[in-house]
């Protein structure tokens, strides 16, 4: 924020003390003799050019004599007054003592500006000395013009000879010198931002109109005088502001000796390793991966030329023999009778076979199991189902309890954060950071060149007069009492809003628009907004163009092509914690305001508004969870219609009113919504609070998980022989695929807990919610679905219609199928007749690999160029009125966040160091807090600080400067007294403020000789400094604390001589992409960090974005750690239960192989990396669990080789994996590109479409050739080999 002044800076101030306020009536007529000494006389050593005064302007301003005479020689007591002032000047003077009390009280309003640096104010003093008061004042000064005034002659215009070089001297002393305050340099207040001597001279002697600051007649600054006429150049002594007694601080004089040796800020470390390959350029990842690919391919064609050759003639060394005694018939006859046998002695002596398949001590306990547990199913599916029913509603009781959480830092902080904890601190010890209420009037770019044209126009102004009438004229209601902006803004002197807008150069009036000039005025102060006068804010502070207007480049304000306007309110109305109902209420209103009403204003004048309250984000996502309900309705009644068609197979027009199962595909989807319900049920009792990306996105991922198992489920019992009875289809299927479905559950719940070790609460709670609510789906599905199965067959069998089971038909009308085997469907013969038959082909087989390694390596180079971040435009509804507000900040905005060095435990007693440590003014440490923050503002590129640090300390340190006359002052009783032209020294209805008066006897709070070296002791420092933070700034005074450093500073307990925590503010640079954010954060806090290393003082960063902001630099961290905990979890679940590390190693490859290609998707659709994508990656580790288990699953427990395995394989579960698995999520994910969230979009809809696109490749084409070329030895073979070896050993014993 910009902190007030009520400053007439040297344009006014300093240009003054050329003239006196005594009264004009004081006349000698010796004067009139002037006219008659020659020239050679009137330009001489000890002689005056202009001597007391002779009248004043219309506006007050007192205007100089133009008779010369000769030095007077003062009286001791004006004489040791000048002397304090003016060292240089000794003996005779060309100024009375009330001429030289004018000069006192004038410089007074400069000289705070420049005191931190001794030798810039003393070269300032020693100018206006000795055009004041030096005795040779003719030498260097020639009067070139006069005035009458009241019938007197006045001086209009001199010339005023100075050398270059002590113009060039005195413009580098005083050109870096800070003014903390305003975070900007003091030049930009003594010489309006002048960039050199000759622009500083200029500025000063400009001849000032009337009621406008300046000088009241002309001077012209000049260097060379002919030797004719008897002038030389004044050139007094100068100092350097490196000057060994008068030097300056590094902040103030960064090309001092001492401080041009500290070493620069560190630059940025940067990713730039590449490879220059003519004519590319290629990043070195990119490099090292086509290499890898090359070794990786060419190894394995190699090898597989190499298997492939010596496979050919073992094969025919061993048929050889056998083609001899027999032919291919007889010996496939006697091949499978001889299977068949060995599998009836199997099931009769082995009991960890399943349908002559050796199972793993795991997978034989399971199948076990599930045998037992089909057959208790099939006899009491109503007890099963009620009982599982019941507990799943009993979870739902916690609903009761039910609450969202809408609050962003609830949702996207950590409470351990480290910025959770900053914000805390500042929050508690400070003050808040303010509520911000803002409007962008934008002018629309034209068609032909893509240019806005300018907004600074009379009609705009006007119109924004009009807005601002109606912002004010808002009344919200809160609780019965009425809330308008004044009762809610920020005011920094207790008087008027701190308002940031270009009607500020008004002061908020129109009816001083046409009084100040108009447009011309606007112009005006925006080059000149920080010396006028009249350009100051209502607010009395400075006004800097670039919080009021955007989309300018440099300093070209009158370019600009938007206004910006912002009202900061309170961020603590009620003083009661962080209640702030009166400023949400207003900030309601005035969003109702904007759309209604300033819209159409705007739009019809052809220009564009956007608007946000501090509320707005937080409304926008209440209103996003209404959003998209049609659109997830929808998704779910595809998916429900879809499960309804997959799991009745091929529709038959003669049964189909039989054999569909739309009522069980109803049933399972209630299951499914009854799992979601338990889980959100369960949480909700113990305190956790949804989200709601939980109610929107939970049930549609559960249901897609879900429908996976009912298919297979389904599928299997169709798969049994109808002649064996209920009990034994259910069963034999739950043996059949209970063990895979364990398997895919188990390490889909495991995958979705791995994501509550994220930080952000909303993602955390969602993995948590997710996981449950898996786990919940999958004992449903495994208990209440196999029961409704059972009645399902029941009813098919009874011949009962689907839907309408009361309904009973003729066995005539429809064959009792049921659930039974039926013919294989075109998807089965797909894939056992075409799919499988290709990937069996050698050549196939190569392509594959080589394709999908390709993939691999390519996205492993991808996945660099994610970027971390999450725009805020995504999580909001696309049509919500924050998206163009959004946009309109990156396209318009030119000033950054605040940026706050808050330092804990500052030691200000006279023994701490900590004082020099944290200064920058003269004889503070050179690598001091201040001057380590001005150092990095010199490169704002890599820092991302744009300014010098507004430094409390700095300001009350010349505050209680013995230099700083006007400013700490006491009355003779000891109290504070306050500057001359604030009451009571001076009246505010008065127009004028003379020095005599009630603080005529005010005396400095301190002497030199009180302090020590220039820094108080601990009791004065305890004493002034509430004085300080109390004090009022204004013209005579412009480092008061008030306003500026008001919540800067916690006083409370600082009598022990221990500040617990200040802040030094600045500001970042702006801001525009989510990366800048990121690298702001992660600078400020590596610069925080050596500076509190190197000081041994406790400091941190802090702005507002940090909170929200902090999470993504670690994130690459938090995922690759999630991934891994993932995957870890998955292969050790996958080797408990198949105690096959082969098996388990396949599926561990593939599903990081889906991982990564599904990030180097997000690589090329830009998808950043963040809380959200980071929960979708480790979720995608637990869907893609699906499309490998049940494959591998059926590989192992086939006979025959590796081929036939994987063909085999593919013709028993590939129908049902791309069915209920891949078609399912397909046709789910689809509906999704519908929705009017964003975030949907990309996150659920973009990215999950991969995952099924990704995963159904890797699981029905890459795995299939993989088990084919070296997937596991069969669990058959291997038993048949164990039961040849005891055959041949038992004949040997006999």
């Amino acid at each position: 924020m910009e902190i007030c002044l009520w400053l007439l800076v040297a344009l006014s101030l300093l240009q003054s003390t050329i003239v006196s306020l005594a009264s004009a009536d004081t006349y000698d007529p010796r004067f009139f003799l002037v006219s008659n000494i020659s020239l050679r006389e009137r330009h001489s050593e000890e002689y005056c050019a202009m001597y007391d005064i002779c009248g004043e302007r219309s506006d007050g301003k007192v205007l100089n004599c133009p008779y010369g005479s000769p030095s007077v020689k003062p009286d001791e007591l004006l004489s040791s007054k000048i002397q304090s002032l003016c060292p240089t000047i000794t003996g005779n003077v060309c100024c009375t003592e009330v001429q030289f009390d004018t000069l006192r009280a004038q410089v007074q309003q400069a000289i705070p500006f420049l005191v931190g640096c001794p030798a810039c104010l003393r070269n300032f003093l020693n100018l206006f000395c000795e055009l004041s008061c030096s005795p040779n004042q003719s030498l260097f000064i020639n009067v070139t013009s006069v005035s009458k005034v009241n019938d007197s002659l006045t001086v209009d215009g001199i010339d005023f000879y100075v050398t270059d070089a002590f113009g060039e001297e005195m413009y580098n002393s005083c050109k870096d010198v800070k003014f903390g305050t305003m975070n900007s340099r003091a030049m930009d207040f003594i010489g309006a931002g002048a960039q050199n001597f000759k622009e500083w001279f200029e500025f000063i002697g400009r001849q000032a109109d009337l009621d406008v600051p300046g000088s009241p007649y002309a001077i012209n600054f000049r260097s060379s005088i002919s030797d004719s006429s008897g002038m030389k150049p004044m050139n007094v002594s100068v100092y350097s502001c490196g000057d060994t007694l008068l030097g300056c601080s590094c902040g103030d004089c960064p090309s001092s000796p001492t401080c041009s040796s500290s070493p620069p800020p560190p630059p940025p470390k940067r990713y730039t390793c590449s490879i220059s390959i003519w004519p590319l350029k290629v990043r070195c990842i990119e490099f090292a991966m086509s290499i890898l690919y090359i070794i990786l391919v060419s190894a394995f064609l190699g090898w597989s030329l190499f298997h492939r050759t010596r496979g050919r003639r073992r094969l025919a060394s061993r048929l050889k023999p056998l083609l001899n005694v027999m032919d291919e018939s007889e010996l496939h006859f006697l091949n499978k009778q001889k299977d068949e046998n060995l599998t009836l002695q199997m099931h009769e002596e082995v009991p960890q076979t399943v349908n002559g398949d050796q199972l793993s001590i795991v997978q034989g306990y399971i199948s076990s199991w599930y045998r037992r547990y089909g057959s208790w199913v099939a006899r009491n599916p109503t007890l099963v189902l009620c009982s599982s029913l019941v507990v799943v509603l009993l979870l739902c009781l916690g609903l009761i309890h039910f609450k969202v959480e809408t609050r962003p830092e609830k949702l996207w902080v950590g409470p351990g954060s480290r910025a959770a904890e900053e914000k805390y601190f500042f929050d508690s010890h400070l003050a808040p950071f303010y509520r911000i209420e803002q409007l962008i009037l934008a002018t629309i770019p034209d068609p032909k060149n893509g240019k806005s044209p300018s907004i600074v126009t009379e009609d705009n102004i006007q119109l924004l007069f009009e807005i601002q009438k109606k912002v004010d004229g808002i009344r919200a209601n809160y609780s019965g009492s009425i809330v308008a902006l004044s009762d809610i803004c920020l005011k920094p002197l207790d008087q008027e809003c701190a308002t940031q807008s270009v009607l500020q150069y008004f002061k908020m009036d129109p009816e001083k628009y046409d009084d100040y000039g108009g447009v011309d005025h606007v112009e005006y102060c925006l080059q000149h907004y920080t010396s006028a006068g009249t350009c100051m804010s209502a607010f009395k502070a400075p006004l800097d163009p670039s919080t009021a207007l955007g989309g300018f480049s440099g300093n070209n304000y009158s370019e600009a092509s938007a206004f910006i306007v912002t009202y900061p309110v309170n961020n603590m109305v009620e003083k009661k914690g962080t209640d702030a109902g009166k400023a949400v209420a207003w900030e309601k209103a005035f969003v109702q305001l904007a759309k209604e009403e300033l819209m159409p204003m705007v739009q019809s004048k052809n220009l564009t508004l956007s608007f946000s309250s501090e509320s707005s984000i937080e409304e926008e996502l209440k209103r996003e969870s209404t959003a998209d309900v049609i659109t997830i309705l929808i998704s779910y009644v595809v998916m429900f219609a879809y499960i309804s068609m997959t799991l009745g197979g091929p529709p038959q027009f003669s049964s189909f009113y039989i054999s569909s199962k739309v009522l069980l595909g109803f049933s399972g989807v209630i299951v499914v919504m009854l799992s979601v319900l338990g889980s959100v049920g369960f949480f909700s009792a113990i305190g956790v609070k949804s989200t709601l990306i939980i109610m929107e996105v939970i049930p549609f991922l559960v249901l897609a998980v879900g429908v996976d198992n009912m298919c297979i489920l389904v599928h299997a019992v169709k798969r049994q022989p109808l002649e064996l009875p209920l009990e034994g289809r259910i069963s034999n299927a739950l043996v059949e695929v209970g063990p895979s479905i364990t398997l895919a559950s188990l390490s889909e719940v495991l995958a979705f807990a791995v994501g509550g070790f994220i930080s952000m609460p909303a993602c955390r709670v969602f993995s948590m919610f997710a996981a449950l609510a898996v786990l919940l789906d999958f004992l449903l599905q495994v208990t209440a679905f196999v029961a409704l199965i059972v009645f399902d067959s029941l009813r098919a069998e009874d011949h009962r219609v689907d839907c309408f089971p009361c309904i009973k038909v003729l066995q005539s009308s429809a064959e009792p199928d049921g659930i039974g085997r039926r013919k294989p469907g075109l998807l089965t013969r797909y894939m056992k007749e075409v799919h499988a038959p290709i990937l069996s082909l050698w050549g196939v087989k190569m392509v594959v690999i080589a394709i999908f390694v390709a993939l691999t390596l390519a996205s492993i180079a991808l996945c660099l160029r994610i970027q971390p971040g999450l725009e805020q435009q995504i999580v909001l509804p696309r049509d919500s009125y924050l998206q163009g507000y959004f946009s309109n900040v990156s396209e318009h905005l030119r000033v950054g966040p605040p940026l706050y060095f808050v330092v804990k435990n500052y030691n200000y007693s006279s023994e701490s160091r900590h004082t020099n440590q944290l200064c920058s003014i003269s004889q503070c440490d050179a690598n001091s807090l201040s001057n380590e923050i001005a150092r990095a503002s010199s490169v704002p590129e890599s820092s991302y600080i744009a300014k010098p640090a507004a430094s409390w300390l700095d300001d009350f340190l010349v505050w209680i400067s013995p230099e700083a006359f006007g400013c700490c002052r006491k009355f003779t009783n000891g109290s504070y007294c306050p500057p001359d032209d604030q009451p009571p020294c001076c009246s505010p209805d008065e127009g004028y403020c003379g020095i005599g008066g009630v603080c005529k006897d005010c005396t400095t709070c301190f002497r030199h000789s009180d302090l020590h070296n220039g820094r108080p002791s601990t009791a004065q420092f305890r004493e002034k400094l509430p004085w300080f933070l109390d004090a009022l700034p204004s013209a005579d005074c412009a480092k008061g604390g008030h306003g500026a450093y008001t919540n800067s500073v916690d006083l409370n307990g600082y009598e022990n001589g221990v500040i617990q925590a200040s802040e030094f503010r600045t500001y970042h640079t702006p801001l525009n992409k989510q990366s800048d954010y990121v690298n702001s954060l992660r600078a400020a806090r590596e610069f925080s960090s050596r500076v509190s290393d190197s000081l041994g003082i406790e400091i941190f960063p802090y702005s507002v974005f940090y909170m929200f902001f902090e999470q993504y630099l670690d994130i690459w961290r938090t995922a690759l750690i999630n991934l891994a905990i993932a995957l870890g979890a998955v292969f050790i679940v996958c080797l408990v239960i198949t105690c096959s590390i082969w098996s388990s190693a396949i599926i561990l490859i593939v599903l990081a192989m889906i991982v990564l290609d599904l990030m180097g998707v997000m690589a090329i659709l830009e998808i950043q990396l963040n809380a959200v994508s980071v929960v979708n990656l480790v979720m995608s580790i637990g869907i893609a669990v699906e499309f490998c288990v049940h494959i591998t699953h059926a590989f192992s427990v086939t006979d025959g080789d590796r081929g036939q395995r994987a063909k085999e394989a593919l013709s028993t579960m590939g129908a049902s994996v791309f069915s209920g698995i891949t078609l399912t999520k397909l046709v789910g994910v689809i509906v999704l590109c519908f929705a009017r969230s964003e975030v949907f979009v990309v996150y659920y809809f973009q990215m999950y479409l991969a995952l099924v696109l990704i995963g159904f490749l890797h699981g029905l084409v890459f795995l299939p050739v993989v088990l084919s070329i070296c997937g596991p030895p069969s669990r058959r073979c291997l038993l048949i080999e164990k039961k040849e070896e005891d055959q041949v050993s038992t004949s040997s014993q006999l």
